[in-house]
């Protein structure tokens, strides 16, 4: 795979690949790609790449129309799933060069690792995971349900000023101490949790950047008043979404907190690396 941050690679004849899928010879798929290009889908011995040709990498300036493009390739992808089940979907501006023939023997060389993981993620997606704090537990609150707390605000009121200064400093770095303990505690439970209903479990940065692909999963919309406790993207069977829901309506009974549940995706953090495509370095959801 090729990625030059400062350069786009010229590209005389190439296939723009969305995903891969199962499907028959002679398989379509009615939608409009990335630009409204015509998208088909290449087959080779029962395995399906969601292409449209191209001649270069979809690179602007214009941060709106990345945006757009990224939605429609999205958009590409979830109606491959709608139409033939699971797909391995691939970043945004993932290109091969050449043409549909030199698609087709790409999947060929591929074909173990393509049918090993169309085989083990069938009816699996991806679903993303916030616990926010909306409404964050005040410092008496904390201090009335730690002893520690409770021991340095009575010395903190029996000391002379310079002391009581001191004191507070530790009451502070206590107070962080107790919040800190309390975020880890709300993830580790939850992931454990998670981990008894859901295939795999993948902790997440809690304040990731802002990140185009945010704009397709929905991930980082709490907003300036909210903290996020912890951030994890599962992958589950279809048929356990309602037992992961489950689980979360418990978190979100916490007073304070609010959970943000979004899916089914294709599963991008569990796809595989496949080699040889240009990628313009584009967000994934």
């Amino acid at each position: 795979m090729e990625s030059d941050p400062d350069a786009s690679p010229e590209i005389e004849e190439g296939r723009y690949l969305y995903c891969l899928v199962r499907a028959d010879e002679g398989a379509s798929l009615e939608t409009a790609g990335v630009d409204g290009e015509p998208v088909s889908v290449v087959v080779e011995d029962g395995i399906g790449a969601v292409v449209h040709a191209c001649d270069g990498l979809y690179d602007s300036a214009d941060l709106a129309q990345v945006r757009r493009w990224l939605v429609h390739h999205q958009t590409v992808v979830d109606e491959a799933g709608e139409a033939f089940g699971t797909p391995i979907p691939f970043q945004f501006d993932t290109i091969l060069r050449g043409d549909d023939a030199t698609v087709r023997e790409w999947l060929r060389v591929e074909s173990a690792t393509i049918e090993r993981y169309l085989e083990g993620l069938a009816d699996h997606w991806e679903y993303r995971i916030e616990v926010v704090e909306i409404d964050p537990v005040d410092d008496e609150t904390l201090i009335e349900r730690d002893e520690r707390l409770r021991d340095l605000e009575t010395q903190i009121d029996d000391a002379e000023s310079g002391t009581a200064y001191l004191l507070e400093k530790k009451r502070d770095q206590r107070l962080a101490t107790v919040r800190a303990a309390r975020r880890e505690s709300v993830a580790a439970d939850l992931e454990s949790r998670l981990d008894q209903v859901a295939r795999e479990v993948h902790a997440l940065e809690r304040s990731p950047s802002a990140a185009l692909a945010d704009d397709v999963t929905g991930g980082g919309e709490h907003g300036p008043d909210g903290e996020a406790l912890c951030r994890f993207t599962v992958l589950a069977h279809a048929d356990d979404e309602g037992v992961i829901g489950s689980v979360l309506d418990d978190v979100a009974a916490i007073d304070g907190l609010e959970v943000r549940f979004t899916g089914p995706w294709p599963p991008y953090t569990f796809a595989p690396a496949l080699g040889d495509a240009d990628n313009g370095g584009g967000p994934t959801p």
